[in-house]
């Protein structure tokens, strides 16, 4: 197998495992296990909690010690079997203390993978775009073998999704042992490098960007987290819930490969991360209204509108800004506002909101929780609409920010 082939194999892996668990796990906590939405927020809010903390050690030791790949191998390997044992689990603090294990092996592999790519990819900026798209489709793979799973199996309890991403973390960690070799390198980068990028926040439209995508982060939790539960609530079956939540990823696979390169030359930067905040509360209004069931669904493919346009093109935002010396680190800052902080407090304060709402008998008055983010997505809208007047042409578009769905 071609080193481009396998490097395809290991994203569609890398995300596979994510995929498994992230879109379901919470209805199996609330509905299964009795979690509060509370609990089971903060069981999500580890993941971003570890995307903060372990990437600068292992980024560490892949830069000094050990073969990237290797270092790949072992944190899948343990991050499978920790899967594989909190699936057993049905206590909070015992899949807690498991979940806390496995983000904190998973996290730092988003990065480890993108190096390999980087590192033996002839021309990166052509290829990687076209290897990082393996990753969606495997995020939706999982979901689709989910449902399929669940339909043919007469299943007693849906702890299912973390079994299948134990099972994806083992594959991917017995498969990383054959990824072309990728040695240390043996002078380390400085692991707070991104500090570096704290001058850009004295350009007044940077600093809007990062607080409007700190604040659209934690929303995003709402529809991670909450959505699950919510859509068995209204009535959809629980054996078909993974291949429905696949459809946001279907979407977003549209309008990156279709919209994103036609539209952004157009209509640059702005314009582009306004539509993508705006779609934010046109999504939880539809899911405050909670009817009818098709529309409900329908929504779904807003994420392609919402992540894409907003998440994306942020990225791609501040390459366009950021110098040349201090662009990587302005890239690292931006992850760790949106998938490290901006995610953890999403998480909790989500799972918070979830609980706040419960009725007298256990159910869940969804209108009032989806009308939080709504409102919160609309005053960021315009807030981003008034104070970011970002004039410059939008940047030519030549590859995928490795950002994850």
């Amino acid at each position: 197998m071609g080193s481009r082939w396998r490097l395809s194999v290991m994203m569609f892996l890398q995300y596979a495992i994510w995929g498994a668990w992230a879109p379901v796990l919470s209805q199996y906590l609330v509905a299964e296990l009795g979690f509060t939405k509370f609990q089971a927020g903060f069981i999500y809010s580890l993941l971003p909690l570890a995307t903060m903390i372990s990437p600068f050690l292992f980024g560490q030791l892949a830069d000094r010690y050990l073969a990237t790949e290797r270092l790949l191998s072992l944190a899948h390997i343990g991050g499978g079997i920790a899967l594989v044992f909190a699936a057993t689990q049905t206590s909070y603090d015992g899949i807690r203390a498991l979940m806390l294990l496995y983000a904190l092996l998973y996290a730092p592999t988003l990065a480890l993978t993108n190096s390999i790519c980087f590192h033996n990819l002839r021309d990166s900026e052509k290829e990687f775009g076209r290897i990082r798209v393996w990753g969606t489709i495997g995020w939706i793979a999982a979901g689709w073998t989910l449902t399929f799973w669940r339909s043919q199996m007469n299943l007693t309890s849906m702890s299912d999704s973390l079994l299948l991403a134990g099972g994806f973390s083992l594959l991917l960690g017995l498969f990383s042992f054959g990824l072309p070799h990728t040695p240390p390198k043996k002078e380390g980068a400085n692991p707070l490098a991104f500090l570096d990028a704290l001058k850009l926040l004295r350009n007044k439209n940077f600093a809007v960007f990062m607080l409007i995508s700190f604040v659209v982060a934690t929303e995003l939790q709402f529809y991670y987290i909450l959505t699950a539960p919510f859509l068995t609530d209204i009535g959809i079956n629980p054996k078909q819930l993974p291949a429905i939540m696949t459809i946001a990823q279907l979407a977003e696979i549209i309008v990156m490969a279709a919209l994103l390169p036609l539209l952004l030359p157009k209509l640059g930067a702005r314009r582009m991360l306004a539509i993508g905040v705006i779609a934010w509360p046109i999504r939880y209004a539809i899911f405050a209204i909670g009817a009818p069931t098709w529309l409900v669904v329908s929504s779904l493919t807003l994420h392609g509108f919402c992540y894409v346009f907003f998440f994306v093109v942020g990225f791609i935002y501040v390459d366009s800004v950021a110098s040349a010396d201090i662009r990587a680190s302005a890239q690292s800052l931006v992850a760790f506002v949106i998938l490290g902080l901006g995610t953890y407090v999403g998480s909790l304060f989500s799972g918070w909101i979830g609980d706040a709402f419960k009725l007298a008998d256990g159910a869940t008055d969804w209108t009032k929780v989806f009308l939080v983010p709504c409102a919160l997505t609309v005053a960021a809208a315009l807030a981003f609409l008034s104070a970011f007047k970002e004039k410059k042409p939008a940047p030519e578009l030549e590859e995928e920010p490795a950002v994850v769905a």
